[in-house]
């Protein structure tokens, strides 16, 4: 409105610059109160009829327009203004909402459990929601702990609704004495009472020992990767895939539990199909393997957030699918937190 103001004096009262003051409160809307943009399209008011005085202008058609055009748009800024306010709060309302589901269906997991150091990462592709079908959680059990890594297929609330029977189910069966294959069968049921259809839930099911392996279960979900200390990286494919969770009504034969060995120094990455389902520009997936050695940061939380970043900057943008990431690495000795050196 200043510039407006000092062109038109310059150019003097034969050029009509005074409607463009009715900028100020069209812009004060985009960020400001409704009290801001009122107060500026008071003064955008002002400055009107104080430059029309100085150009002898007053009692002009001219001037009579500006200002009514002035008016217009500072009451259609101070509406715009509002509408805006009430979708922010609206917005953070459904944003507090989404993190408290978050913190139900997701909730921190153990850091250690047993000879393992755990860490999780989560990326939802609704930033407004936080969440998503992609789900994992960590049961301790004993000296050792049962843990899931899936995906829910779709999106949306029914995924999410999904994502709850499946952590729901698990962390009901997850305590219990029972085998791992008992577990996913608990799952299976659970889901055979929620779906319909053809829709279905690929997990990982592992149980780690007190020893130094890892027993799992693969539903039909991607293998994890396995990062020896030695510097070789290896996906720990199943004997043979099955079909995932919620498909066994179909006949399909359940999955045969298989043993990973894990010594110290080595890790294992579990993770969603949303990380190496992810595209670059020339739609190229993610070559995770040959970025796992973004894991070799000393502590796992940093190591799992490079390469979260690292997946993130290969896209060039926004997710296109949620990326769900557990990182469990073998240390020296078990159940000792806190204790400097000892990871």
């Amino acid at each position: 409105m200043a510039i407006v103001a000092g062109v038109d004096l310059l150019a003097g009262p034969d050029v009509g610059f005074l409607p463009l003051f009715s900028l100020g409160p069209a812009f004060a809307c985009a960020a400001g109160t409704v009290r801001r943009a009122l107060l500026v399209g008071a003064l955008a008011w002002v400055l009107c009829l104080s430059v029309a005085s100085y150009d002898g202008l007053l009692l002009s058609h001219r001037v009579t327009v500006a200002l009514a055009s002035t008016l217009g748009v500072t009451a259609a800024a101070a509406l715009a203004a509002s509408i805006r306010r009430r979708h922010e709060h609206e917005l953070a309302d459904v944003r507090s909402v989404a993190e408290v589901a978050q913190r139900v269906l997701l909730r921190p997991v153990p850091r250690y459990a047993g000879l393992m150091r755990i860490a999780v990462s989560y990326t939802s592709a609704a930033a407004e929601a936080r969440i998503g079908g992609d789900l994992y959680e960590v049961v301790p059990l004993g000296a050792g702990a049962r843990v899931i890594v899936g995906d829910v297929q779709g999106k949306g609330l029914d995924a999410v609704e999904t994502a709850a029977v499946v952590l729901g189910a698990f962390r009901e069966a997850a305590p219990e004495n029972m085998s791992l294959d008992m577990v996913g069968d608990r799952l299976e049921r659970s889901l055979n009472r929620r779906l319909e259809g053809e829709e279905f839930v690929t997990a990982v099911l592992a149980e780690i020992g007190e020893d130094h392996s890892v027993l799992m279960l693969n539903y039909g979900h991607p293998a994890p990767l396995l990062l020896r200390a030695n510097g070789a990286v290896q996906f720990a494919e199943p004997d043979s895939y099955a079909a995932p969770l919620g498909l066994a009504s179909l006949g399909p034969p359940s999955p045969t539990p298989y043993k990973v060995e894990l010594a110290r120094g080595d890790q294992m990455l579990l993770y969603t199909d949303g990380v190496t389902e992810t595209r670059d520009e020339h739609g190229q997936f993610y070559p995770l393997a040959q970025r796992a050695h973004l894991l070799d940061e000393f502590d796992p939380e940093t190591a799992l957030e490079a390469l979260r970043l690292d997946l993130v900057a290969y896209a060039h943008g926004p997710l296109r699918d949620d990326a769900a990431m557990m990182l469990l690495r073998h240390r020296d000795v078990p159940d000792q937190v806190g204790i400097p050196g000892r990871d």
